[in-house]
Order: structure tokens, then sequence, then C-alpha cells
């Protein structure tokens, strides 16, 4: 395995250093947020050292201390930083060289200035103000608390009088890659989705390939499981005119089985990553259906089953982020005409990345990167 997986990583590096440079362009929507990255203080040292809460497990133990009592909880907020599903993609695939447009909660009517790192990269359009969030980072995950009342703005009537039909068209269909994101937390979206496939993308000329559309639901959690099922049927509804991919965490994927009446689980127990995402992809009969976990990456592309190991670090510096960059590396490899495997190994190289260094890679960072895990598969790096 190690071998091959070698292979593969120094394959895939080389094959990225050569395609990085093609023009491909991307449209992207609809979400936005201002990121608040904080520490929870388990113990303070001085005015200037504390030592941080280190797992969401030891975070839950001390609140629940609390309980028919009262506690209290100091957060240390150690960055500030664009946030939403959407621009933390948008920013990624920007950065390693697709030209795209982005359109959703950046500021209205004027840009919020944590978003302009991303106009400088790419055309940027505003249909409200951002949401918030406060993002609590542990070793083992994160508790993200936000504040989501703009997001229900973003109706179809709200981004079309902001970008005109004709215009979205256009840049819709010259685009490789389309991804609606963060269905969640957008209430109408799916209502958006169904118009923007109605109204505004086409099916593609005789031997050209269909773009790629891709769909993060986001933690549906909170959703009621007809809504998701609705969601789900609209997405499938795009194989007439794309290539629709599905890109899940491993909880998502779990509650998309649910939804989908899917018995895939042993008892009491989680399903087995080739067993649920195989499971969903037969079901959804999508161009593709891709589940990552921490620690691995799976993909179900046109009726066959793939899966890489991911380059896991037991210390992330940051991972508010990381299923975003890990789906931009899969779709940038996908845009770029690599192979299910190959995809796989750049998402979670793009991914890892950005866990190591509290931001995207740029340029021919991410081949790098690439060179680097194959030369550290049984280590921590």
């Amino acid at each position: 395995m190690a071998t091959d997986m070698k292979a593969l990583l120094q394959e895939t590096a080389r094959t990225l250093e050569q395609r990085l440079s093609e023009k491909h362009r991307a449209l992207i929507g609809f979400d936005g947020f201002v990121d608040e990255i904080i520490d929870v203080v388990k113990t303070r040292h001085s005015p200037e050292h504390y030592e941080r809460i280190p797992t969401i497990a030891e975070l839950a133990r001390r609140i629940g201390e609390a309980a028919g009592l009262s506690t209290n909880l100091e957060l240390v907020p150690t960055q500030v930083k664009l946030g939403g599903n959407g621009p933390i993609m948008a920013n990624a695939l920007s950065g390693m060289g697709l030209e795209v447009t982005y359109i959703g909660c950046v500021g209205y009517p004027t840009l919020h200035p944590v978003f302009e790192e991303l106009a400088a990269k790419c055309r940027v359009i505003s249909v409200a103000e951002p949401g918030h969030t406060d993002a609590l980072e542990f070793d083992d995950g994160k508790v993200m608390l936000g504040k989501h009342q703009p997001l229900k703005d973003v109706r179809w009537d709200r981004i079309v009088e902001c970008i005109p039909v004709q215009e979205l068209a256009q840049i819709a269909n010259d685009s490789s890659l389309i991804a609606a994101l963060n269905w969640t937390m957008l209430p109408y979206l799916t209502e958006v989705w169904e118009r923007f496939l109605d109204e505004v993308l086409v099916e593609p000329q005789e031997g050209k390939t269909p773009p790629i559309t891709f769909f993060d639901l986001c933690d549906p959690a909170k959703r009621e499981p007809k809504e998701l099922v609705q969601a789900l049927e609209t997405i499938q509804a795009f194989k007439a005119k794309s290539r629709p991919i599905l890109g899940l965490n491993r909880k998502e994927a779990t509650e998309v089985a649910d939804a989908l009446g899917l018995s895939v689980a042993p008892s009491n127990s989680e399903a087995p990553l080739v067993d649920i995402t195989t499971a969903i992809g037969e079901k959804l009969e999508l161009y593709g259906v891709v589940v990552h976990p921490t620690s691995e990456a799976a993909a179900y592309i046109e009726g066959k089953y793939y899966r890489v190991p991911g380059p896991y670090t037991s210390k992330p510096k940051l991972t508010t982020g990381a299923g975003d960059n890990f789906n931009a590396g899969f779709c940038l490899a996908q845009v770029l005409g690599l192979d299910p495997e190959a995809s796989l190994a750049v998402g979670a190289a793009t991914s890892g990345f950005y866990v190591r260094n509290r931001r995207s890679p740029a340029g021919q960072e991410l081949p790098g990167f690439l060179r680097t895990w194959a030369q550290n598969l049984d280590t921590e790096f």
C-alpha cells in the first residue's frame, strides 16, 4: 500500500505541475461568514500565557460539570478571517489558478473588509451581509457557533438583482466548475438551485465536456429530512446538464444515508466508509459522491469506488475550512482531468497543507506538499 500510495502521490505531483497553468473558469456561491477563530482557556498562567482546552470532550465535561451551578469560560480570539464554505473554497481555487466568480454574502451594499483578500483574487458579487461564526478550535475538531440571520437574504430575486440572468448564464456556461454550497444555512437554496438549473444552465453542446456542478450540504442535521430529500432530488436533476458531485464529511454521509432510508451500518456502530460511500453513490446515481473523514477520503465516481488515506496530523494549526479546502483540491483535480484516485489525493493534500499552514496552498506549493507527503507516508509530519 505504501509503495502504491507513494507512486500515486509522485505521479499526481508531476501531473499537477504540468496542468496548473491551464485556464479554467469557476462560478461559486452563495454564503459568506466572518470567521473568528478562538481558543478556550483551560488554565491561565499569566496575562500573556495560557493553556487551552485541547479537546471537545474536555470542553463538554467542563460544561457538564456546571449543570445546576454556573461556570466561566474564557475565549481568546486568535484570528479573524473570511469564512463560509463558498468564500473559503473560492479563495483556495483562485490561489491555485482558476478564474473565479464568487456570488454570496460578503457585505451589502459594500464589501466587508475581511473579504478584500478574496476580491483581490477574483470577481466578487455581493448579495447580502455576511454571517458571523465563533469557531472554537480543538485538537479533535471544532465547535462552530454561528449567527446566520443575513443568510435569509440569499434568494433568487436578490441574486438576479445583483447580476442579470443573461450575464449569470454567460459566466455559468463558460465555467468548467460550478459550486453551490452551504445548503443547510441558506434556507432558500433549493429554490435557487432549481431556478439556476431552469433559467441559467444550458445543455452542453455535442462534443463538449459538461461542467462539474459541486454541492456541499454542510451539516444538514438541523433541517427536516423531507427538505433534505428534496434537495438531493434537485441535485439529481442537474445530471441533465452537468456532472454533479455531492461532497460530504463523515457525519453528513450518515445523515444523508438516514434521510434516504439506507441501512448500511451494523448494529450500534458506524458503517464502513466503503459501504456508506457506495450505498449513497448507487442510490443517487450522480456523476460522483465524495466522503472525506479527517484521516482518509473516498469517492464513488461513475459506478466505481476509490479511496486514499490522508496526511493526518494530530496537531492541526487550523481546522475551520479544512473540508472546504479538500473540496477545492478535489474539484481542481477533476477540472484538470485527473482520475478519481489522484483527485482524492489532491483534495487531501490541499486540506493537509491548510491545517498545517493556516492558509491554502498557492501555485506550486501543492505539488511540493504532495512530494513531502510521499516521503513521509509512515510518519506524522
